[in-house]
């Protein structure tokens, strides 16, 4: 028992007090305060020794081996009232070291094979270069394939490429104008 001399100078009065003698020689009460039997608020703990099993009181051991008896689903309910009882957030988990950057690009991959891929139902048709052999056939089409345009305005446009030709078009027909036009000697590119 350590302790310093305030602490023992307390002791010896507490004794003197308790045994009805207010001036007790020392020996005598610190006798006393060696034969008096420790309650159990007195008792303290001792330091675990490495290696050694720590021991659990009864009711942790009964906890336990209700939690261990639950289902999942009870585990999750469980978690969800402990948090609004105790008031504790959802703070998602922090990612530790390399573990962390190999696991983020293969949890992405994973959403993103999880989310249906959309279809784009709406393109936009673009002429992006031509053939010179064949810039009078392409100006025709172009003409054919935008109305209200005239030869001259369709000329300034091929001759000024990149150029957009449609927008907002469904796929069949984006479709049908790039055969058009590829067949009259343009390249063409959906978007």
């Amino acid at each position: 028992m350590f302790c310093t001399r305030p602490c023992i100078r307390a002791a010896l009065r507490a004794a003197a007090h308790t045994h009805g003698r207010q001036a007790l020689p020392t020996f005598c009460a610190l006798r006393r305060l060696k034969t008096t039997p420790p309650s159990s608020s007195d008792a303290l703990a001792a330091p675990l020794l490495d290696g050694a099993p720590k021991e659990y009181s009864p009711k942790i051991q009964q906890l336990v081996s209700d939690i261990a008896g639950l289902t999942l689903l009870e585990v999750s309910d469980l978690n969800e009232l402990l948090k609004k009882t105790l008031n504790i957030q959802d703070v998602g988990m922090m990612p530790m070291g390399s573990m962390a950057t190999a696991a983020q690009p293969a949890a992405q991959a994973a959403e993103e094979e999880a989310l249906p891929v959309k279809e784009k139902t709406h393109f936009t048709v673009k002429l992006t270069e031509l053939q010179a052999a064949d810039k009078v056939k392409l100006i025709k089409e172009v003409k054919n394939c935008i109305q209200g345009l005239n030869l001259v305005q369709a000329k300034k446009l091929v001759e000024s490429l990149p150029q957009e030709i449609r927008a907002n078009v469904s796929k069949a027909e984006a479709e049908k104008l790039k055969a058009a036009l590829e067949a009259a000697g343009g390249t063409v590119v959906l978007e």
